[in-house]
């Protein structure tokens, strides 16, 4: 799943820079946050706390950390959105491949004298002073180790475990990798961390009630043979479906969609719990196979709906009765 590209060094060295002489620094995770911008937000929080930087986590929505992620260590740094610093020396924003993602707490890019961009979306729009952008690279974590390998930083098990958190989930648990990826992965369990319960904790442990929501939303699946000539499988999460699970467990349903032999795009539509109308869509195509279809870019997909994301794994928010969703998105990849 990897892209040809390099991570520009200047690009590295000015992050270390601004990081260097910052007297307060925010990090901004995306919306609906994963562990690949958790994690790396809490590694840097550790290394700033530990250098006595004052420092503020936090993610506009949902209003709690998936419960899956409550175990990463430095979480004590993550703030309610009302608490970040509306002025701040440098605000740095992990995982997000544009303002967009930011939601509410977009706003406090106004108040920062630098902004410091770590991503490595494809789709990446450069929003910061300072852009560490590399979408040849497998995670956001990845990235924030080559940044503490420039800062002379040193790599212990608690900032590991965050690390490993965003690289295990972000390669699909080492599904979707480039050359060094697992060498990565060495260094970090070689700090003592289990890499075997951090993925366990992250990808494989579920509420009896996921079943029940997966029994509803999978049996109402409908396939789209024809779509783009490779096939769409897709499903809808309803408000009713999701109940009182975890946002976690509503993001995990795109893994088991996109598992059909006869698709090679999967969407899943979410429906938004505090927000009439509005569904976060999740899109995912399969790399090429030797003499086969060369995959589709849902990347280029979802940012022309006005999303973003990866080649193979993207997403974008939409508005409407699912029969125009559907047929919004069927229309995108005609």
């Amino acid at each position: 799943m990897s892209e040809v590209g390099e991570l520009d060094p200047a690009e590295v060295t000015a992050a270390v820079a601004a990081l260097t002489a910052a007297r307060s620094v925010t990090v901004v995770c995306h919306v609906q946050p994963d562990a690949d911008t958790v994690g790396s937000g809490l590694a840097l929080a550790l290394v700033l706390h530990r250098r006595g930087v004052p420092v503020w986590v936090s993610f506009a929505e949902p209003a709690d950390l998936p419960f899956s992620m409550r175990t990463l260590p430095g979480v004590t740094h993550i703030v309610a959105p009302v608490d970040v610093p509306r002025t701040v020396d440098v605000l740095v924003a992990v995982d997000c491949g544009g303002v967009n993602r930011l939601g509410a707490l977009a706003d406090r890019i106004d108040g920062a004298a630098t902004t410091l961009v770590i991503d490595h979306h494809r789709s990446n729009t450069r929003f910061g002073t300072v852009n560490m952008v590399d979408p040849a690279a497998e995670s956001t974590t990845s990235l924030i180790v080559r940044l503490l390998d420039a800062w002379d930083v040193p790599i212990d098990s608690e900032v590991a475990h965050c690390l490993y958190a965003g690289l295990v989930t972000d390669t699909g648990s080492f599904r979707w990798v480039r050359p060094g990826t697992h060498r990565l992965a060495e260094r970090l369990l070689a700090t003592g961390i289990d890499g075997a319960e951090i993925a366990r904790a992250l990808l494989d442990t579920h509420p009896f009630g996921w079943l029940t929501m997966l029994s509803r939303v999978l049996g109402s699946a409908r396939l789209e043979p024809g779509v783009c000539g490779v096939g769409l499988v897709y499903a809808f999460v309803r408000r009713a479906d999701a109940g009182e699970l975890h946002s976690e467990e509503v993001e995990s349903v795109i893994d088991i969609v996109r598992t059909t032999a006869e698709a090679g795009i999967a969407a899943v539509f979410k429906e938004s719990r505090t927000v009439p109308g509005r569904w976060t869509v999740s899109l995912r195509s399969r790399d090429s196979e030797p003499g086969a279809h060369d995959g589709v870019d849902v990347a280029t997909v979802a940012a022309g709906l006005g999303g973003g994301g990866h080649r193979f794994a993207a997403g974008y928010t939409a508005y409407g009765e699912p029969e125009q969703l559907v047929a919004a998105l069927v229309a995108a990849l005609a």
